[in-house]
């Protein structure tokens, strides 16, 4: 995905977003409404230029977070060169957005990171799962099969690249649950 060039050409100067920035920070979860930035509800909404072009975007930003959660477009004033200022109605529709941005990008995480399934071993039914740990240096995953009860039979260490699906599970089952190669 191509992310355009910004700048933050907010009314007030760098120095004076920093100063809300602690202020916001020590007064814990203070309502900032400016033409070009609010902060409410856990989200910081800040207009920006958008360098590539001659429009304008905005940058949704969850509290405690380095980056925006999600950068678009944004509307040209009636001057047709200033952006519209935030209003009520545009924060709470983009927080809303932001928000199921970032809820389905946790569950597509989620997906690649946890895998389940289901074979029948031994006449009892196997709940085979695989949990990805992403470290940085040493990625692995967790290789588990539980009985039918969740009771937990068994736990491997594989490769963070170990592929689960019906035939490496069925042959891990029937493997006695050693680890797999």
């Amino acid at each position: 995905m191509k992310q355009s060039a910004m700048t933050d050409h907010s009314a007030a100067s760098p120095e004076a977003h920093d100063a809300h920035d602690e202020s916001a920070a020590a007064a814990g979860d203070q309502k900032i409404q400016e033409p070009r930035l609010w902060q409410d509800d856990g989200w910081t909404a800040r207009i920006i230029k958008n360098d590539d072009d001659d429009g304008w975007a905005v940058a949704m930003i969850k509290d405690g977070e380095p980056e925006p959660a999600l950068i678009g477009p944004w509307t040209m004033g009636r001057d047709k060169k200033n952006p519209k200022p935030l209003d009520p109605s545009a924060f709470i529709t983009l927080v809303k957005t932001a928000s199921e941005f970032v809820r389905r990008h946790e569950q597509q995480l989620h997906a690649m990171l946890h895998k389940s399934i289901v074979v029948d071993h031994a006449e009892t039914t196997l709940n085979i799962t695989l949990d990805i740990v992403p470290d940085d240096d040493f990625p692995y995953a967790l290789l588990t099969a539980h009985d039918a009860d969740g009771e937990q039979l068994a736990q491997v260490r594989v490769a963070a690249t170990f592929k689960l699906s019906q035939s490496s599970a069925s042959a891990w089952a029937a493997n006695e649950f050693r680890t797999p190669h």
